[in-house]
């Protein structure tokens, strides 16, 4: 009988100390940390899904709008391509993370450089069209925001879990865990969703 309790003591000793070097909570952080990069994801494709749109209304408009606007459609396309999209396995790669962070900020850059284009215009800021495509964009491009900061905090979570005590244990002996990449704007000023004022002059 208290052969068997030894051994029932040391198999629970065992399963505590196993968990408490993160033989779970380094996989549910790295987990989460993906799941919020696929939040960041679909809120870039959303906004690349929105400019077919844009680009409808404004090609009727004015030639100077025109030379912007392909601005825009050039940024998205660079922005868009395969070879520039993360997977959950590149988050790690700081040099991908950084050519994915140029690319979106070139478009954020672009889209800028486009309102401020249009809002000269007020035949077309009064545009059905035109409106409700800037309501869109303005929900888009704060989706963006707030799934980028919920990102970047699923991040920060993993990387401190995977470097502090018992977890580290975990980390790196049973999960070989490294560090994720935090989404940082490369362009100045890419973080910060476009001004849209619709009011007219």
């Amino acid at each position: 009988m208290l052969k068997q309790l030894t051994r029932l003591f040391t198999i629970l000793v065992g399963s505590l100390a196993l968990a408490s070097c993160g033989i779970n909570s380094v996989p549910t952080a790295e987990e989460n940390a993906k799941a919020k990069w696929a939040d960041v994801q679909a809120a870039f494709q959303e906004r690349a899904n929105l400019i077919p749109n844009l680009q409808e209304i404004v090609m009727s408009s004015a030639e100077q709008e025109r030379e912007t606007l392909e601005g825009v459609i050039q940024a998205r396309a660079s922005a868009t391509r395969p070879e520039i999209q993360l997977s959950a396995d590149d988050l790690g790669d700081a040099s991908k993370m950084q050519a994915f962070q140029q690319a979106q900020g070139e478009l954020s850059s672009a889209l800028s450089r486009l309102m401020v284009t249009v809002e000269q215009y007020p035949e077309l800021r009064s545009q059905e069209n035109f409106g409700r495509f800037m309501t869109q964009l303005e929900g888009s491009e704060n989706r963006i925001r707030v799934s980028i900061r919920d990102y970047n905090e699923a991040v920060r979570q993993y990387n401190t879990t995977i470097r502090t005590f018992p977890d580290i244990i975990g980390a790196t002996i049973i999960h070989g865990a490294e560090e994720m990449e935090p989404y940082q704007a490369v362009t100045e000023g890419a973080e910060v969703a476009p001004e849209l004022d619709m009011r007219s002059e």
